[in-house]
């Protein structure tokens, strides 16, 4: 079992977690949740031993195999099965120890070895990881290709993959469905439900929470806390803390007013001093009961829409795509009305994307018509946008840029509604992390008073409580909403029906997540069917060298720009982490190293700032090179 004893973690000088104590028994499920910057991460660094406690203690069993996904994958040769099949460590040892038997000719050692393999399952192992990068999203025909034609996104994949196949005892996860589409995440619930060893997992979705654990571990004011059930249970439990806290804090405060008064009242009068002086010791050791918070910081709402034309906007047999060379989607006909709700349905790739930038305006359509309402207002979010904010200028100055008629004061009191308060509302954005970006440009969507949103994976880097409060403010607008999520819960709550995209196509889909679901296993098995007829009558060698020559150019152009900045995040990557190596030693925090710590704690957050940015554009490069192949 993992046990903490008054475990307290500090980054830097900055105590993250204090005298806090838990056990998590074996093959349990728990979930990691608090705000960000809490200390989930410095508590994943501890059980991975990376990070020791400042006081206290951390233990587990010595013997067990910890797996958590790697951040970095090499450009490399070896296929992504093959790369795959490396996170079987005991496997991989044990076929060396085969190959060096064969070679010594012991024939002896090479058939314990062939049992001891057979014994761990070790000859199943490829389809095992076959199964797993099919459930990933992977094709078939895409396993027998190098690591380094696969892009950023589809890299975390293959991490994940070689994480889930090893033998771990515990397995560490944060944040496993940034980089998966809806189709994936529904996978890996399910996967991780059968897993039998303990996971710790960091997720900001409750729906994935409230299917994979079964217990939760919030941090909050430095404590860590554990709460049996999943997430849903342990808001219900947390609820019910608070109201008792809140109850107690104001019968607290009842009685040291009553205290005050009293000791306040004959304090200088010589008979009642010793009385006086006794409540005031009484005054002083009173527990230190903090009032309970309000359950969000957020509260922000959309303004109900001056007009709503009709209809809002509309396509008419249009074709979508980046050039006539590549059309991602054909004959496409869609009106949206006041009222419309729609989620959008399909693998990654398929076009979804391409889809709301050609609905924004973002990119020409190839063919067709677009109809848009005369001044329209629409609220278009998408990851690309974060990187749009202003270099050096703050929120409130993207505020009162975006809304002159506003004062500091106006602009800084909205900003509140999204959790920037204090100073935060006078900091550059170029320190802020991508959850904080993400908050500054819902707030500026909002303040556009849009009559139609179009929402692109809008709660990717948002903590569970600005998800909470995004749901809440999309029930309550009054306009149209066009909606791309994994975030199951967000879609359930927030859309009426779906569209699927597919095979070029997008079509009306009869159906809710479950039946999405069940297409999703059907087509699974229609792909698989028909790969296997193509294996069995052959493939016309040539033409598929051909068509891929032709893909590979197409792509090229985008190809190039992802392997520059590819370049470019791996060199602040090792310059970060050469500043956080500085920031672990105790003695940059020495009054007299003050200056060099303000020097360095800046370039960190710089440097975690450009990586950032320009992982989010290594993704739109990628999404576009997938869509090109799909």
């Amino acid at each position: 079992m993992i046990t903490a004893t008054d475990l307290s973690l500090d980054r830097g000088a900055k105590n993250l977690i204090n005298a806090s104590s838990f056990t998590i028994h074996p093959n349990h499920k728990v979930g990691l949740v608090g705000s960000n910057g809490c200390g989930k991460s410095s508590l994943f660094a501890a059980l991975l031993g990376e990070l020791s406690p400042d006081a206290g203690n951390l233990s587990m069993p010595s013997s067990w195999a910890i797996a958590t996904v790697k951040q970095e994958t090499p450009s490399l040769e070896q296929s992504a099965l093959d790369y795959v099949m490396d996170g079987d460590k005991e496997f991989r040892q044990l076929e060396q120890q085969l190959e060096q038997a064969r070679t010594n000719d012991d024939g002896n050692l090479e058939a314990t070895l062939i049992n001891k393999i057979d014994t761990i399952n070790g000859y199943s192992l490829p389809a095992r990881a076959g199964e797993l990068l099919h459930g990933l999203g992977f094709l078939q025909n895409q396993l027998a290709n190098p690591v380094r034609d696969f892009s950023g996104g589809w890299r975390m994949r293959l991490n994940l993959a070689q994480a889930l196949i090893s033998r771990a005892d515990l397995l560490l996860l944060d944040e496993p469905t940034n980089h998966l589409d809806l189709d994936a995440v529904i996978w890996l619930q399910r996967w991780l439900k059968r897993f039998t060893g303990t996971l710790v997992l960091i997720s900001h979705d409750r729906d994935f929470l409230d299917t994979v654990i079964g217990q939760i571990l919030h941090i909050e004011h430095k404590r860590a806390k554990l709460y049996s059930g999943n997430y849903t249970a342990f808001e219900r439990q947390r609820r019910e803390h608070l109201a008792q806290q809140d109850a107690q804090y104001q019968k607290q405060q009842k009685e040291a007013e009553h205290l005050t008064a009293f000791v306040d009242r004959f304090r200088a009068k010589a008979s009642k001093a010793k009385q006086a002086q006794s409540r005031l010791k009484r005054l002083e050791k009173l527990p230190d009961l903090a009032p309970a918070h309000v359950d969000s910081q957020f509260t922000f709402s959309f303004e109900e829409p001056e007009s709503l034309p009709y209809p809002l906007l509309s396509l008419t047999e249009s074709q979508c795509g980046y050039n006539t060379e590549t059309i991602i989607l054909n004959e496409v006909g869609l009106t949206l009305v006041p009222g419309s709700r729609i989620g959008l349905l399909g693998r990654n790739g398929a076009g979804k994307s391409t889809l709301i930038k050609s609905l924004a305006g973002e990119i020409a359509l190839l063919n067709g018509e677009r109809y848009c309402a005369q001044e329209l207002q629409i609220g278009y979010f998408s990851q690309h946008q974060l990187e749009q904010l202003h270099s050096g200028s703050s929120p409130v100055d993207h505020i009162i840029r975006a809304q002159p008629t506003l004062g500091e004061p106006q602009a800084r009191s909205f900003l509140g509604k999204f959790g920037f308060s204090g100073d935060q509302a006078l900091e550059s954005v170029n320190t802020m992390s991508g959850g904080e970006k993400a908050r500054l440009v819902l707030a500026l969507i909002v303040l556009e008073k849009p009559q139609l949103l179009l929402l692109d994976e809008p709660t990717n880097h948002l903590d569970l409580e600005m998800r909470q409060a995004l749901v809440m403010a999309l029930q309550d607008f009054g306009g149209a909403i066009i909606l791309i999520a994994h975030d199951r819960f967000l879609l359930e709550s927030c859309v009426d029906e779906f569209y699927l995209v597919a095979n070029g196509q997008v079509s009306n889909f009869n159906g809710d997540i479950d039946d999405y679901q069940q297409w999703l296993n059907d087509d699974k098995k229609q792909t698989f069917s028909s790969n296997k007829v193509i294996v069995d009558k052959g493939v016309d060698k040539k033409q598929l060298r051909q068509q891929q020559a032709e893909l590979r150019k197409k792509s090229a152009p985008l190809r190039k720009e992802a392997d520059k900045l590819e370049k470019k995040i791996s060199q602040w990557q090792d310059e970060l982490t050469q500043v956080e190596a500085l920031l672990s030693d105790s003695d940059i925090y020495q009054a007299e190293c003050k200056s060099e710590l303000t020097i360095q704690l800046k370039l960190q957050a710089s440097l975690k700032n450009k990586v950032e940015e320009n992982e989010m554009l290594w993704l739109e490069l990628a999404e576009q090179i997938e869509e090109i192949q799909t």
